[in-house]
């Protein structure tokens, strides 16, 4: 194949899968990924690793059976694109960015030493490793994370409760029917049916509407600028969540002792999320859904720089769309 035909399919594989290129352009589906591979492989030799001061770390499931790749992207400001693909998500899964990163670069001159701001979750081998190889950055929790284990700290709480109404046998846990998105939804997204259901329910003394109040009552701590008041509203949310005797919110709230200096980085920052994370991570899962999933754990990896990694690509005297 000459290297303009391998460019033509590598862009027409953005837009469709292997397979749909290679039908419509009359070529082996073996073609067109060795042609995308060449792209890419260019495309890593060419691209710049320099000033990148903000990154996020994610992981997805690519594959049933618990099969986890580790993401990093770089999420600076006019810069967002996959920095680096790593199969697995335990610390030495992480610790190969960082060697790819520092690759070239020695002492106070390490590209990981420039990091201002990591965006991650609270899976500990990430944190172990960013706290290793990042010395100067601020790692990040964000209000992604946290909401996230409130709503199922909230939803355990309502099948709790609706087991033990019917343990109880009076058949007051229909009261709760279909009644998960009532307690999990923003209030501003509630229909007008949904609003009126849930001021009802809200007349109720049981242990789910005590814990749907403590929820929307820790969205004033999002509203702080001040990291010591946001540190004292959280330390006193924490004590009524305690006293409120329900298991889910006290586990929830050892997840808050636990992170608290991390969750009031994210103050520090003034508010960087990792939701554009977030927002990649669902172009990943557009990516393996259009394709159905792909045969080798390289086929994803290549695939995914393609589609994600902004790389550039070399000049050609014809080019071919």
């Amino acid at each position: 194949m000459t290297t303009e035909l391998m460019q033509f399919l590598a862009n027409w594989a953005r837009r469709l899968s292997y397979t749909e290129v290679a039908h419509c352009f009359g070529v082996t589906y073996g073609k067109v990924f060795r042609s995308v591979e060449w792209i890419v492989e260019w495309g890593l030799q060419h691209r710049t690793l320099e000033g990148i001061t903000s990154i996020g770390v994610d992981e997805i499931c690519y594959r049933i059976g618990r099969k986890f790749a580790t993401l990093v992207y770089q999420i600076d400001k006019g810069c967002v694109r996959l920095l680096h693909v790593s199969f697995g998500r335990r610390e030495k899964s992480l610790i190969r960015f960082f060697v790819m990163l520092n690759k070239g670069t020695v002492g106070l001159a390490k590209r990981s030493l420039k990091i201002k701001f990591v965006c991650s979750d609270m899976w500990k081998p990430y944190l172990n490793v960013i706290a290793k190889w990042c010395g100067n950055a601020l790692n990040i929790l964000d209000r992604f994370h946290i909401k996230k284990h409130l709503n199922e700290a909230v939803d355990q709480t309502r099948r709790d409760t609706v087991k033990k109404l019917k343990d109880q046998g009076k058949g007051k846990e229909q009261a709760l029917t279909k009644s998960k998105f009532l307690f999990l939804k923003n209030v501003a997204n509630l229909t007008a049916k949904q609003t009126v259901r849930l001021s009802e329910l809200l007349g109720l003394n049981l242990p789910i509407i005590r814990a749907y109040l403590m929820k929307e009552d820790f969205e004033r701590f999002w509203d702080y600028r001040s990291v010591y008041w946001a540190g004292r509203f959280l330390d006193e949310w924490c004590v009524r969540a305690m006293r409120s005797k329900i298991e889910p919110m006290k586990k929830f709230v050892g997840m808050l002792r636990r992170h608290r200096e991390l969750l009031l980085n994210w103050f520090k920052s003034q508010g960087l999320s990792s939701g554009i994370v977030e927002g990649l991570n669902n172009k990943v899962k557009t990516t393996l859904k259009r394709s159905y999933g792909f045969r080798t754990e390289r086929t994803l990896e290549v695939s995914l720089y393609h589609a994600l990694g902004k790389l550039p690509e070399p000049e050609f005297t014809h080019r071919f769309w």
